[in-house]
C-alpha cells in the first residue's frame, strides 16, 4: 500500500468515528431534553398523538414532491435554462437520452419498487420493529432522519470518489459537460441501486418515522435540485449586502449551486472546482466537519469530465452491463479505471536528425 493510499484509509477511518458520533447526536439529545423535561413520550405517545401535524396543503405538496411534483418543477426549470441558453447547445442527442432515461427509469422503476419490496420483506425480518419509533416526536424524528439520511449519502458519494474500484459506477453523473435540471438524475443504474440512504428511509420508515421521512424526502429533494440549477439563484445572496450574512449561514449548513457546481467543475487548477471534494448533498456542514469542502462563492468556467469521450448512453446507464466501444474510455473493456490519473505522454520532437544535419553543413 503506497504511502497516499495509506493516509487516506487512515483519514476514512478518522472520519468514520466521528460520523458515529454524529449519527447518535440527535438521539443523544432528544433523550437529553426527555430527562430535563421529565417526559417519557414512549409510554403515552401513539401514531395518533404526533406531537406536530401539518396542515392538510403543506402536506399534501409534500407528498405529491415525490411522486409528481418535483419532476414537474424540473421541467419547468428546465424549460428556462434551455430558452435562455443555459446549456449552451451541449445538450447532444446522447446526452438528451442518457439524461432522460436516468431521470424517469429511477423515479417510475427503480426506487418505488426497492420501497414496495422493503416494506414487504421488513415484517418477515423484523416482525417486531413495525411502528417501535413511533413515539418519537416529530422534530426529533426530522432531525434524527436528517442526520441518518444525508449523512449516509455524504459517506455513499465520497467513497465513490475516493476509492478508484467506485469510481465508474458514479462517473455518469460527472461526464455532463454543462449544470442544471437535466442531469441531476444522471447516474449509472447500479449506482442508484444501491443508493445506500434509500434502504435505511424505508427501514425507518416502517419502524415509525414515516411522517418525518416525508418531509425530510421533501426538503432535500428541493435543495439538491436547487444546488444543480445552472441559474445561479445563490449569487444575490454574496453580492448584495444585506443579504451576506444569510449566505454565509446558507452556503455552510446546505449545498448551493456555487459550493455543488466546484464538485462538478473539469479542474482543480483554478482554485474554483474541487471535483475531489464538496461532497455535500443536502447539507454542505459534512464537509466544513471533515475538512472536504472549499467555499469560494464562484462559479466553474467549464463542467465535466476533461478525459470524455461521449460514450454511448447505453455504457453510461448500464455499465459493467454494457460497456462503450470508445477507445480508452474508463467504460470501455480493459479501460482505465481512473481515466484523470493516466499519465499522458507528450511527444517531443527528435533531435538526432537536426544534428546530423549540422554536422554535415560544418563538414562541408
Amino acid at each position: 500500500m503506497t504511502t497516499t493510499a495509506k493516509t487516506q484509509t487512515e483519514v476514512i477511518l478518522k472520519d468514520s468515528l466521528i460520523s458515529l458520533l454524529l449519527y447518535v447526536l440527535p438521539i443523544g439529545l432528544m433523550f437529553l431534553s426527555f430527562y430535563i423535561t421529565g417526559s417519557k413520550p414512549w409510554l403515552t405517545a401513539t401514531t395518533e398523538h404526533l406531537s406536530f401535524k401539518a396542515p392538510a396543503f403543506l402536506e399534501a405538496i409534500f407528498d405529491n414532491l415525490k411522486t409528481w411534483g418535483l419532476p414537474a418543477i424540473m421541467l419547468v426549470v428546465g424549460v428556462i435554462e434551455f430558452s435562455v441558453g443555459l446549456y449552451e447547445n451541449k445538450w447532444t442527442k446522447n446526452e438528451r437520452t442518457l439524461d432522460i432515461v436516468c431521470f424517469i427509469l429511477p423515479r417510475i422503476v427503480l426506487r418505488p419498487m426497492i420501497a414496495y419490496f422493503g416494506l414487504q420483506l421488513l415484517p418477515f425480518i423484523l416482525p417486531d420493529a413495525k411502528n417501535i419509533f413511533a413515539w418519537v416526536p416529530f422534530w426529533w424524528g426530522f432531525a434524527i432522519m436528517a442526520v441518518a439520511d444525508d449523512l449516509t449519502q455524504y459517506w455513499y458519494h465520497r467513497l465513490h470518489h475516493q476509492l478508484p474500484l467506485l469510481w465508474r459506477f458514479h462517473r455518469t453523473h460527472h461526464s455532463a459537460p454543462y449544470m442544471g435540471m437535466a442531469m441531476t438524475s444522471r447516474q449509472n443504474i447500479i449506482y442508484t441501486a444501491f443508493f445506500s440512504q434509500i434502504y435505511l428511509t424505508v427501514a425507518l420508515t416502517y419502524m415509525g418515522l414515516g411522517y418525518p421521512a416525508l418531509f425530510v424526502g421533501g426538503i432535500k429533494s428541493l435543495i439538491t435540485t436547487a444546488a444543480h440549477s445552472s441559474i445561479k439563484w445563490d449569487k444575490p445572496f454574496y453580492t448584495i449586502r444585506w443579504l451576506n450574512p444569510v449566505g454565509w449561514v446558507m452556503e455552510r449548513l446546505i449545498s448551493t449551486p456555487a459550493t455543488h457546481h466546484a464538485h462538478h467543475a473539469d479542474t482543480t487548477d483554478d482554485g474554483i472546482g474541487n471535483y475531489k471534494g464538496n461532497f455535500g448533498n443536502m447539507f454542505f456542514i459534512w464537509d466544513l466537519i471533515f475538512g472536504t469542502g472549499i467555499i469560494t462563492r464562484q462559479y466553474p468556467s467549464a463542467y465535466g469530465l476533461k478525459h470524455y469521450k461521449e460514450e454511448e448512453w447505453y455504457a453510461q446507464l448500464l455499465w459493467p452491463i454494457f460497456k462503450s466501444k470508445k477507445e480508452g474510455s474508463e467504460l470501455a473493456h480493459n479501460g482505465p479505471v481512473v481515466g484523470d490519473e493516466v499519465e499522458v505522454v507528450e511527444e517531443r520532437p527528435v533531435l538526432v536528425p537536426q544534428i546530423a544535419a549540422v554536422t554535415q553543413v560544418e563538414a562541408v
